[in-house]
């Protein structure tokens, strides 16, 4: 691969222009009125596949938006990758907080990527990031330099919670068979920091409501006789934590992995600035559960946050009522070997055994997620470090992120495969807001590591 950054560079300008082509169109998969454009950016896709000379390129029909599939076959006996992305994006609105229309890419110059970044809808999340390795496929078949199997798949529905993908995997789990799967829709810690996201947690989420009296009451006349929901409500969510930000709920705890010193050693020499955090985040101090730093407390611990609460007049001016009920939507982030449904049942035992005679308690479930996590000593997680070693010359952390991808889970169980999330965005690229954006640096250096992790991936897998 002598000439791989030599290709990359003289090509850049007609990769730029692909991407472009395919980030024009509004496949916005939540929203009806661009059901057509879905599909257009399908047949892009699956053009570009076709070009890149993969094989039996086709868009496979599903309950939903199809999934474009291709392969390259060169050898039953070498090892297969199956590399997976979406083509659908998140809604541009709000759209007066663009600065460029966010289906007409442009690059612009920035302090933090000097050799331009790309704005528009989808630029990181995920079509700069999948189109990567359509082109890392196509140096690799072009100059016969492909060392493994390839099967690729791109759906249209992961901005919708992906309801077509577990059926189309479950039908299809001879087709997909594979050896590793390589998935490009994360972050890099830093352009100087290189990362691989090893974890990802899992997630149980709930709407609970306290009901008391049939109708709204005058505080004046019926204050101090009559629970109050929105005060019951309350003191119940304050319960769910002790003193030490541990959450109270029976048996939260029993199946949480915990981490070894070793293994939380390497999260802790992730390079961090917490006063640096805390200034982007507009806070004072940080909180969370003792015993535990800030970047572990943001990734291998389970959670409990309110992510909304609402009860009684909140409109302007004052209207002394006692609220007939009051709610609240509640997610907690699992980690290993937290099962959501589990998760969901305890918290619901705990929260009707706590409210008290004079309230109406229901709680709602809401749909959930897996955590997932890649071991260090994973031969997919080494070929991902040495590649991306060889292409940044630096040091690669495990990455063990907050956020959830029900999607990684759902692969193990299906398809008993684990997965490599190698990601090359930035947490500054503001996926799913106004000015979504991906660097130019970021862009070109996927392409060029991507062949690198076929290569010792394969080699590992001959050594085998």
């Amino acid at each position: 691969m002598d000439d791989l950054s030599h290709y990359v560079s003289e090509n850049k300008q007609r990769f730029l222009d692909e991407l472009f082509d395919i980030l024009r169109i509004p496949s916005v998969s939540t929203d009806p009125v661009y059901a057509q454009d879905v599909l257009n950016t399908a047949e892009r896709v699956k053009y570009y596949m076709e070009k890149a000379g993969l094989d039996n390129v086709s868009l496979e029909e599903t309950p939903g938006y199809p999934i474009v599939y291709g392969e390259k076959i060169i050898d039953p006996a070498l090892p297969t990758v199956l590399v997976y992305g979406h083509y659908d994006v998140q809604p541009p609105d709000p759209l007066e907080l663009w600065e460029s229309d966010p289906f007409d890419p442009v690059i612009k110059i920035t302090d933090e990527h000097p050799e331009g970044t790309i704005v528009a809808r989808g630029s990181s999340d995920d079509k700069g990031q999948m189109f990567m390795h359509i082109k890392a496929l196509e140096y690799m078949i072009s100059h016969n330099l492909l060392p493994a199997n390839v099967k690729i798949m791109i759906e249209g529905e992961e901005e919708v919670g992906s309801p077509s993908l577990t059926w189309y995997v479950q039908n299809n789990r001879d087709k997909l068979a594979n050896d590793i799967i390589l998935i490009s829709d994360t972050s890099l810690i830093g352009k100087e920091t290189p990362s691989i996201t090893a974890g990802l947690r899992g997630l149980s989420y709930v709407e609970v409501t306290v009901q008391g009296p049939s109708h709204d009451l005058h505080s004046g006349l019926y204050g101090g006789a009559v629970a109050n929901p929105a005060n019951v409500l309350a003191r119940m969510i304050a319960s769910l934590h002790d003193g030490k930000r541990r959450i109270t709920i029976p048996g939260f705890y029993d199946k949480v992995v915990e981490f070894s010193d070793e293994d939380r050693a390497r999260i802790n020499a992730i390079p961090f600035d917490e006063e640096a955090y805390k200034r982007l985040l507009g806070v004072e101090a940080l909180e969370g559960e003792e015993g535990y730093t800030t970047l572990e407390r943001a990734s291998i611990r389970p959670t409990l946050d309110v992510n909304g609460i609402w009860g009684g007049y909140t409109g302007e001016g004052a209207k002394t009522i006692i609220p007939s009920k009051a709610s609240a939507k509640i997610s907690m982030r699992l980690v290993p070997d937290q099962e959501p449904d589990e998760i969901t049942a305890l918290f619901t035992k705990h929260f009707l055994s706590i409210a008290p005679p004079s309230v109406k308690v229901d709680v709602k479930a809401f749909h959930g997620g897996y955590p997932y996590m890649m071991p260090t000593d994973h031969p997919g997680y080494r070929a991902a470090e040495k590649a991306l070693e060889t292409t940044f010359g630096r040091k690669v952390y495990p990455y063990y992120t907050g956020g959830s991808i029900p999607i990684v889970p759902l692969f193990e169980k299906e398809l008993g495969s684990k997965s490599v999330l190698m990601g090359f965005g930035l947490e500054t690229d503001r996926i799913h807001s106004p000015n979504e954006n991906f660097g130019v640096w970021n862009f070109l250096k996927g392409i060029e590591t991507i062949p690198y992790f076929y290569r010792y991936f394969a080699e590992d897998f001959k050594k085998a």
